[in-house]
């Protein structure tokens, strides 16, 4: 949920990119490392201390360039990719989870679309392009008694993939609404993103993501062809988390991507100015990014 007050678009090239980019902890790639000695390549094995997805930071990759990144940015950070029809998803950084904020607004429209044929088009386009959370708190209100509307956007995370997020129907956090204070992982929200352009009604929601305020236009709204929603907000003592997700356009395909900071000033500027750092790595390193597409007939 936002405070008030506040301001508001390859497959991988080989194998090297590959385990350099999205090499997960289960499935280290032996091809990666070469020897000029005869003989049988060496094996590599994983780092036992990444989690699953964790990118490995071969030099010269996306991953490498972002652990150089980290340490100067005064926060913890995080990013995740997947590819639209993709199966596996690829994280880095030192954040991992945290509050969905505005991001779970994403769902909620979408869960509204499938539900409620009545609901304004003003609601729905407040609550993602200027994330207003007057219309989101009507626009979940329209999807019943609390506990309809939190299974009506837990179905939504369901069918794009989310097996894991459950959203509230009680406040624990009585200033915030109720489905912001959702706890969504990158991991598990980045999978979602690339299953969104697959659902129903979902082109509603993707369009109004490519039209976010100007203010709002930090991080992700610097790259072109982005779709994209942000969520910020204070935890108990006042420090903020700023996060976004959405999917990136390429002419080989899509690309879901997933970026949350949290500066150690717990300043929302300062949250944002991280974001405005990380960004352009995916830039430089958007060909080596796996992209994909929905399946035929969805």
């Amino acid at each position: 949920m936002d405070i008030p007050g506040q301001p508001r678009g390859r497959r991988i090239r080989s194998a090297a990119v590959l385990c350099g980019l999205a090499l997960v902890a289960s499935a280290v790639c032996g091809g990666c490392s070469t020897s000029p000695e005869p003989g049988p390549a060496p094996t590599l094995s994983a780092p036992t201390n990444l989690a699953p997805g964790a990118m490995v930071a071969i030099p010269g990759t996306l991953a490498a360039d972002f652990n150089s990144l980290l340490p100067t940015l005064g926060g913890k950070a995080g990013m995740a990719f997947m590819a639209v029809g993709g199966d596996t998803v690829a994280t880095m950084g030192d954040w991992t989870a945290g509050p969905a904020w505005s991001t779970m607004k994403v769902p909620l429209v979408l869960a509204v679309l499938n539900g409620n044929g009545n609901t304004s088009n003003y609601q729905m386009s407040a609550a993602i392009t200027e994330s207003d959370n007057n219309a989101a708190d009507q626009l979940w209100q329209s999807l019943g008694a609390p506990d309809q509307a939190s299974q009506a956007i837990q179905a939504i995370l369901r069918s794009g993939g989310d097996t894991d997020t459950t959203v509230p129907s009680t406040k624990s956090r009585a200033d915030y609404s109720v489905f912001g204070q959702a706890t969504w992982s990158l991991s598990d929200q980045v999978r979602f993103a690339a299953h969104l352009p697959c659902l129903a009604n979902a082109n509603t929601v993707t369009d109004l993501m490519g039209k976010v305020v100007s203010a709002q236009q930090w991080g992700l709204g610097h790259l072109d062809n982005a779709a994209y929603k942000g969520g910020w907000g204070p935890d108990p003592a006042g420090n903020y988390l700023v996060r976004q997700f959405g999917l990136i356009t390429t002419p080989s395909g899509q690309i879901a991507v997933a970026v949350a900071a949290q500066a150690d000033s717990g300043s929302f500027d300062d949250g944002t100015a991280m974001l405005d750092k990380i960004v352009p790595l995916i830039t430089k390193h958007l060909g080596d990014l796996p992209t994909g597409s929905c399946p035929k007939g969805r």
